[in-house]
């Protein structure tokens, strides 16, 4: 008899304990398609020395793909949340896998720019994939009480991906070539999506209520930007994703403008901030899971948590006054930590208070806007920048956008409150 996963209720209802090792089997595998995801987009960043010498790239035409791959990306969570939720829990993530998979593999056998554009294209449109799937299926899966600490798993085994692919992936050029790796990296893909339908084999999603799956793409945006908590959780996207980007972008040039270390040697103060985005991650999870289950209300422990990655944040100007360059990286590494904290209760709002049918529409469109803002802030970065100006005004930004993100979702959903949901399994 076949196990039953009811995205409508969100729950598992296979009476034994099958159900929650399943649980915690697709939260594995989410973790591992996360994984993947990052992996991908950085063979080309972590590998470029090679690349650029075997298709003699300038640093404009490198500057010209990574916009390609972010404007791409962006563009495409305009219709990815869509397909998700269409698509449904079962079969959403390995389409996505499969098809940044293919792309990531495109790359190895790219001779031409204007071929290796098109693959950064096709990579960061079907990338966009990830964070809607992602969130949809561990919102479906897990309960309010528990979700917090997965989303925490989630974001913080990405963060460790982060400080791991560096290391591995010159490496794995070493042994198969520059090409090798993208094909090596996308053919892992394949591996992930044979796991991913194993482990749901007999296992039935429903699908979206019958009035949902006739609700056209056209209609659907028209009632996700009806809602005031969609434009609170967008909001406070855009003010949180702005200094995740511009640290994943110029933290490099930050310590290397800044304390003088030469691109040889930034890994280690790199791994230490990445190691602080894990640890708020998990730490997050694990805070909220425990003050919803003493009965602390949702609304109290989401914003609470939110706060206090906020006030994390705050500090973050003072890495430009230390003199001390692992001083600076723990100021970072609390920036991320901060960071992390407040968007893993992003993510946990979004499965909380959204109906099941648009919890991917309200992810992409959210990720559209904060990848909106990242762009925008990158750019003002390198503006600042040439104009003389260092980091003191991005910093400053950065400590108080969050803040602001929170005070704008207050603003819009002052007391947030879950759906209704029948009884879920105990996980």
């Amino acid at each position: 008899m076949a196990e039953l996963v009811q995205e409508s209720d969100a729950g598992l209802t296979a009476p034994d304990r099958t159900a929650e090792r399943r649980r915690w089997w697709l939260l594995g595998l989410v973790i591992g398609a996360g994984i993947l995801n990052l992996v991908d987009r950085q063979v080309i960043a972590v590998l470029k020395p090679l690349i650029e010498v075997d298709l003699h790239w300038t640093d404009a035409d490198y500057g010209r793909l990574a916009s390609l791959f972010q404007f791409s990306a962006a563009l495409a969570f305009l219709g990815t949340g869509w397909i998700v939720d269409r698509l449904g829990v079962k079969w959403a993530t390995p389409a996505g896998v499969a098809a940044w998979s293919l792309a990531a593999m495109a790359h190895g056998w790219a001779m031409t720019m204007g071929q290796f554009s098109a693959a950064r294209v096709a990579l960061g449109a079907s990338e966009s994939m990830g964070t809607p799937s992602f969130v949809k299926t561990l919102g479906s899966v897990f309960s309010p009480r528990t979700r917090s600490l997965a989303f925490g798993f989630s974001n913080g085994a990405s963060s460790i991906g982060a400080i791991v692919a560096p290391l591995i992936l010159p490496l794995l050029a070493v042994s198969v070539g520059w090409r090798g790796s993208f094909v090596v990296v996308g053919a892992l893909g394949f591996v992930w999506v044979a796991a991913w339908l194993a482990i749901t084999r007999g296992v039935t999603f429903a699908r979206p209520a019958p009035a949902a799956a006739r609700r056209g793409a056209l209609a659907g945006l028209k009632t996700l930007l009806a809602d005031r908590g969609t434009w609170g959780i967008a909001g406070a996207k855009v003010m949180s994703d702005q200094v995740w980007w511009l640290l994943l972008f110029w933290a490099p040039d930050f310590f290397h403008r800044v304390f003088g270390i030469p691109v040889g040697k930034l890994g280690p103060p790199l791994a230490v901030a990445y190691l602080g985005s894990a640890v708020g991650s998990l730490g997050a999870g694990w805070a909220a899971s425990r003050l919803l289950a003493r009965g602390y209300s949702l609304n109290r422990v989401r914003k609470g948590v939110m706060l206090v990655g906020a006030l994390m944040v705050t500090p973050v100007p003072l890495a430009l006054y230390t003199h001390n360059l692992w001083v600076a990286a723990g100021l970072l590494a609390v920036t991320l930590a901060g960071h992390q904290a407040f968007s893993v209760s992003i993510f946990s709002i979004i499965a909380d208070i959204t109906p099941r049918e648009r919890v991917g529409s309200v992810t992409a469109f959210a990720a559209l806007c904060g990848n909106l803002a990242g762009m925008g802030i990158v750019f003002l970065a390198g503006q600042i920048l040439t104009a003389g100006l260092g980091y003191a005004p991005l910093l400053v930004i950065a400590s108080v956008s969050y803040l602001l993100g929170l005070a704008w979702l207050h603003l819009l959903a002052p007391r947030l409150q879950a759906v209704a949901e029948p009884q879920r399994d105990a996980v």
